[in-house]
């Protein structure tokens, strides 16, 4: 059951007027490590946070679920920006950004990005996403094939049956109370109205719930290079990577020591002793450099 909570914990947590101004001023904030900007887009109705950091191509980065950019992708960001820009966003209810009436559904947040992409002036990227985030990349290369350069799939899951059946009958009685105590920090620190948490735990809970499977036909569509990402302990399992892997033609997959997440440093899998050789950055700059 613990495995299964900590799944739901992290995968429940993935256009504007032309009179408005769809993107706001950047602002330029330098952390302890990096100095990145910052900014909001309206977006189908969203007011949608984003970051940028580096220089360089462009990586969209697309968080897990209950998670902020930084949660689930604060320990890699200063690696990743090294030789390109890295850019984070965050989706409906999530972090940051704004709520809207309809419900949450991967097909809605990859269009969200494509339109934010197009407000900022990106024509095209890579794209890095983890758990939710990861089903959202395959959608952003599913339904906007122009925009994708190579996608780095960490996690995804795109049939029911890609986790086990007790995944199931937890989510559809998931509560608050089950999401770690990390995610709902982070989340209260950034959000304007912290009461908007439970709205996320729900909603996130709703979708999962309703998930259905992404069609043969339209995961074979992606022509995009493709990197599939799962730990040997991920809640994914191993033969549902492997079917990913064999429906996308050009596509490769990795399995890599760890839990869901701990090759990107994700929050709530942070030891002591964890380091940057711990991570997966090099088979990543692998991935994205080649020709």
């Amino acid at each position: 059951m613990k495995l299964i909570i900590i799944f739901f914990t992290l995968t429940i947590f993935i256009l504007a007027s032309c009179n408005e101004n769809k993107t706001s001023n950047l602002a330029i904030t330098k952390s302890n490590y990096l100095t990145f900007k910052s900014g909001y887009s309206n977006v189908n109705g969203l007011k949608m946070y984003y970051e940028i950091y580096g220089e360089g191509n462009p990586l969209v980065l697309i968080h897990g679920g209950g998670s902020t950019i930084q949660t689930s992708f604060g320990r890699i960001i200063p690696l990743l920006a090294k030789n390109r820009q890295v850019i984070g966003v965050e989706l409906q209810a999530h972090g940051r950004t704004s709520d809207r009436e309809n419900e949450l559904s991967f097909e809605q947040d990859a269009d969200d990005i494509a339109i934010l992409l197009k407000n900022i002036n990106i024509s095209k990227a890579d794209f890095f996403g983890f758990s939710n985030g990861g089903t959202t990349a395959l959608q952003i290369a599913i339904r906007h094939p122009e925009l994708v350069d190579k996608i780095i799939a960490a996690s995804p899951l795109c049939k029911r049956n890609g986790v086990p059946s007790k995944f199931w009958g937890f989510m559809e009685h998931a509560e608050l109370d089950n999401m770690p105590e990390l995610l709902k920090i982070a989340y209260k620190q950034v959000a304007k109205d912290s009461n908007g948490l439970k709205i996320m735990h729900d909603k996130d809970a709703k979708r999962m719930v309703n998930f259905k499977d992404i069609p043969d036909e339209k995961i074979k569509s992606i022509n995009a290079p493709t990197l599939i990402v799962i730990g040997d302990k991920d809640i994914i399992t191993p033969e549902h990577a492997l079917e990913i892997n064999r429906l996308i033609t050009n596509s490769q997959l990795a399995i890599i020591p760890g839990g869901h997440g701990e090759y990107i440093g994700e929050i709530t899998t942070l030891k002591p002793n964890s380091k940057e050789s711990d991570f997966i950055i090099p088979i990543i700059e692998k991935f994205l450099d080649k020709k």
